[in-house]
């Protein structure tokens, strides 16, 4: 790509742009056309087929080029303690691997403390966060059990700016059940979207303590441990309680057929539940826990079956799924192996922050989904649901310059030498993507530039979001 800087001074009336995006096709959601952007002060300030001639201070050409939103990634774990260790990507490193795989907002999932309010701990982590983050960022919160302090909590947490709160898979199940309806109700209209981890804890521990005893102990005895239904069951429920508690359901990380089937039906009846996958159910099936080094797969739920992958791409496809999420949560391959002889000690999580938008785009190349619906599922959606746009999630003026100049025509295969986390392996090692982001831009700074991170600690900043609002 060519960059120039233009030394034309302003003539007194017309605009000098920070930078202008010249010749580039631009994407959005809902559509796709020629024309040139400029930006100012961060911002997208014009988007134009006029401003070939218009005074910049750097151009860049982008004919035969994509130019797409940077991606939202509402789903990630960065710092994340389990299992007696953390996980491998601090701020600082999860979000240069965002950066470089044209994430331009992500958000990290805090845990309840139980020494101090949630308002602390979040505190705590934006202070961490904000000296790291080479992307902007904001929060979800996990809640392990309701206090007396809930309305105090609630009014605070929508201060804040967030709008999302899960509950943990860590408690036991009958008070996931009575904290899950004190939730619901206590939330209702109030502009939050709640979660729960989409499986049946009950049945997950007697099928892990019976193959565990029956010395079955390998990655597929895991799978076997939280098979289909597992989650099926799980959402149904959720669901259930969404239609008769009200609220808003987020249903994160979905992965098998079952569970898209009743998500499809829930929204056809008006029910505000929302759903969201991950690449790698996009990719993988439940083969991969046959492997050697099926260890390094584990991740909850795991992925499914064959059945269930084509499921998630027609829910894709006909928006019963509004947002493909990372679930970032890698280890390092000691830490997985571990788990090796036990599947019980194999921390759960997987890598993908930096791989989702270019796999999602690299489907759309090859014609399974449109590049309209990468850029919805991965950006526009949302940023819209997670109440952060027009700010994120689209090109529009007025909207931040978070941008993705992306090239159909390369060819790229995932490698860990290649990728940007701090990790010694990657679970896409090998996977061969057509095309691929040559640069990410943030907030008009580039920071990520033909394979070189180009971004800097402490450039992200924490985005306030607005009270979310109902789907349907």
């Amino acid at each position: 790509m060519k960059e120039h800087t233009t030394n034309r001074r302003n003539g007194g009336c017309a605009e000098v742009y920070d930078m202008i995006i010249e010749n580039g096709t631009i994407i959005t959601s809902n559509a796709r056309f020629k024309a040139d952007l400029g930006i100012k002060n961060g911002i997208i300030s014009d988007i134009s087929t006029s401003l070939k001639d218009a005074p910049s201070l750097s151009r860049l050409e982008s004919k035969n080029y994509y130019v797409l939103p940077g991606a939202v990634d509402v789903h990630a774990h960065l710092e994340r303690e389990m299992c007696d260790t953390i996980s491998a990507d601090s701020y600082e490193t999860g979000t240069r691997a965002a950066a470089c795989g044209g994430t331009t907002t992500v958000f990290d999932f805090i845990f309840q403390n139980d020494t101090e309010n949630i308002i602390e701990t979040l505190n705590k982590h934006n202070e961490r966060c904000k000296k790291q983050a080479s992307v902007d960022y904001s929060f979800n919160v996990v809640f392990d059990r309701i206090t007396d302090d809930l309305e105090d909590d609630l009014e605070a947490l929508m201060r804040y700016g967030i709008n999302h709160i899960k509950l943990s898979h860590s408690m036991s199940q009958g008070n996931i059940e009575a904290n899950a309806q004190l939730l619901f109700y206590a939330v209702k209209d109030r502009g939050f979207r709640i979660s729960v981890h989409e499986e049946n804890k009950a049945i997950i521990n007697n099928l892990s303590q019976k193959y565990l005893e029956q010395k079955k102990c390998d990655a597929w005895y895991y799978y076997l441990s939280r098979p289909e239904y597992v989650e099926a069951e799980a959402d149904m429920r959720l669901i259930h309680w969404a239609k008769h508690f009200g609220g808003s359901l987020y249903l994160e990380h979905l992965a098998c057929r079952e569970s898209v089937d009743r998500l499809t039906d829930a929204r056809i009846e008006g029910y505000d539940v929302i759903g969201e996958t991950c690449p790698q159910y996009l990719c993988f099936t439940n083969e991969v826990y046959k492997k050697p080094d099926g260890y390094k797969y584990v991740c909850a739920p795991p992925m499914k079956g064959e059945d269930s992958r084509e499921a998630l791409w027609r829910g894709i496809n006909n928006e019963s799924i509004s947002i493909v999420a990372s679930d970032h949560c890698p280890f390092q391959l000691a830490e997985k192996r571990k788990g090796i002889d036990d599947f019980s000690k194999i921390p759960n999580g997987c890598m993908a922050i930096e791989n989702r938008y270019p796999y999602l785009l690299s489907e759309a190349n090859k014609g399974r989904i449109s590049f309209e619906k990468a850029v919805a599922v991965c950006s526009t959606n949302p940023a819209r649901i997670f109440g952060c746009a027009p700010q994120k999630g689209t090109i529009a003026p007025g909207s931040d310059a978070d941008l993705v100049i992306y090239d159909p025509q390369i060819e790229f295969t995932i490698s860990a030498k290649n990728m940007h986390s701090n990790l010694d392996y990657t679970i896409w090692e090998g996977i061969r993507l057509k095309g691929y982001p040559i640069i990410t831009i943030s907030r008009g700074k580039i920071v990520y530039d033909y394979g070189r991170y180009t971004g800097s600690s402490g450039w992200g900043k924490y985005i306030k979001r607005q009270p979310a609002e109902r789907t349907v």
